[in-house]
Parts: C-alpha cells; structure tokens; sequence
C-alpha cells in the first residue's frame, strides 16, 4: 500500500548548507559543441561534468577504483567504506594521505595532501578492525552496490532500524525544494544528482553533488561519519534521483531512517526499506510525494 500526500508546500530559505567547491581538480570541464536551434546550427561552449577514476587504496594496498566527480575524495572514501563494513568505528581511521593537488584538508583526522599522483586516497586503519576485503573492486558511477547485494546479506551486517523521529508531512517537499536550490554544480552542467543531510527539524547540514548518485550519498555518510554524527538516527537523507537499493542501503549502513527521492523507487529498494523499519519516500516533486514504507514517522 502506498500513501501519497498531494498538495504545494513552498520551500523556506535556511541558512547553513555545505556545498561541493572547486579546489583542487575541477567539477566542470568545458567543451566546445555544434549546437541545432532554431533550425540551423551554432558553435558555443559549454559546460560538462567531469567523471574521474579515483583510486583508493587501504593500508598502501590498491583496493577500489571509484568513477566519481573530483572534490571531497576524502568523504567519498569513507563512506563507501562504511557501506562495505570496512570501517566499522570512527576510532578504527587513524590517518589518510590523498593526492597533493586535491586541495583538501581535514581538520578532524590527520590528512597528508603528499601523494604526487593524480586523483588518489591511501586510508590507514587500526589492525584488526572491520571487513578486510579479501579482492579489489570496481565502483562505477552508475553502480553502488560492491560487497552486500541481497536484503538478507545486508541483514547479517546491520540491525533494523529503531522507530522516530517523526516529522511534519508537509517538510518534505520544503526539503524537495531546497535541495534544487541548492545545485550549484547541476545548474551549470544538468548531469549531476546530488544528496543532502537534514536534521529532523529541516535543517541542512550538508549537501553533495557528484555524477554518481550513490557517490553522493556515500560523500554525505562520509562527512557524517567524520563529524561523529553516525548512526544519524535523528536525519533524514534526500536524493535528487530515483531511490534505488544502493541508497536504500548506505542509508541503513548510516543509521539513516529516511529516505527521500525526487525519483521513483525500485522493488529491491522497497523490499529493503520494508525488512529495516525504513521510511522510503518517492517522486518527491511538485509539492507532493508517496511513501512506500514505514509511514508512520511522517504526520499531518
């Protein structure tokens, strides 16, 4: 059974939000197109997203290769890691290094900017912690899901989730609204999703853009996790693409409770949401929206 809510609620502007930036290797690549207008043709630049391998390694040993868009390298990581049971404990990550022309810093753990490689992240863990792959993988930006792929082996990892918060059914298209709002990096280009981080008040706490959607959401998790936020029990995640497994998953993996979808939900992400006391909303636009699990944590 679904619950639809319809009706227009205009979005309130906030102040707070953390947005991708453009240091280090660029978010946007031009490119130079033949374009058909009008009935004739012209020649314009234009803006495109870039989409970068970024090699992760764990302990000095080559682990991943994730496509993603260049920024926040350093959160991506984690947050896959984190999905993956790798790390299972902020206090498991004692240090990272990250290539030198990534312009990132991080105050909460010790970073080294000294790999001379391009798009690189070398994680170091306490001995003895977590899932310790025994193979490397690849992780496409259209592909989220590396380790656990069925409800049941994700239910061997993490437990179900507990019930609340509840929230005011009407936030959640405020949220919708201000999540357009707030790509930037989409404005430019038209082909990034992007994930952000709100508490159950509405508050924005952090927003992530990147060419893979679940890439996005694993930037969120790893900001999260870095700020002691996990498991983010009190937020609620919202997605600017459809809600499919792989977010369905990392939010679990986060503790998340809520997932909201500009998008339409897939039957695995739905099965899923259901096994873990989820609360999956999809199509989230035009001031309405429908809840495919777990209701009762929205209320008129």
């Amino acid at each position: 059974m679904v619950a639809r809510l319809p009706g227009a609620h205009r979005a309130r502007r906030r102040r707070g939000g953390v947005t991708a930036t453009e240091r280090g290797r660029p978010q946007v690549a031009r490119a130079g197109i033949r374009r058909w207008r009008g009935g004739g043709w012209e020649t314009v630049a234009d803006e495109v997203a870039a989409e970068e391998p970024l090699q992760l390694s764990l302990d000095g040993a080559p682990l991943s290769v994730v496509m993603r868009t260049p920024g926040h390298d350093l959160e991506l990581s984690l947050g896959l890691l984190w999905a993956e049971r790798v790390l299972t404990d902020r206090a498991q990550l004692l240090e990272a290094r990250i290539s030198a022309e990534s312009g990132e810093s991080e105050a909460r753990l010790p970073l080294r900017a000294d790999i001379l490689e391009s798009n690189q992240v070398d994680l170091r863990l306490a001995p003895g912690h977590g899932r310790r792959p025994v193979r490397s993988f690849l992780q496409t930006s259209a592909c989220g899901v590396c380790g656990a792929t069925t409800v049941e082996s994700l239910a061997l990892d993490f437990p179900v989730l507990p019930s609340g918060p509840v929230l005011r059914a009407g936030l959640l298209p405020e949220l919708g609204e201000r999540l357009a709002l707030e790509q930037r990096v989409f404005r430019r280009t038209g082909g990034l999703h992007a994930a952000a981080l709100f508490t159950s008040g509405g508050e924005l706490l952090l927003l992530r853009e990147d060419v893979g959607r679940h890439n996005a959401v694993d930037k969120v998790v790893g900001r999260a996790l870095l700020d002691g936020l996990l498991p983010a029990r009190d937020h609620l995640v919202v997605v600017s693409g459809r809600g499919g497994y792989e977010i369905v998953q990392k939010a679990v993996a986060a503790g998340i409770p809520i997932v909201a979808a500009v998008g339409a939900p897939s039957s695995l992400a739905v099965a899923t949401a259901l096994r873990f006391n989820l609360t999956l909303v999809g199509f989230l636009r035009g001031g309405g929206f429908n809840v495919y699990s777990s209701p009762e944590r929205l209320k008129e």
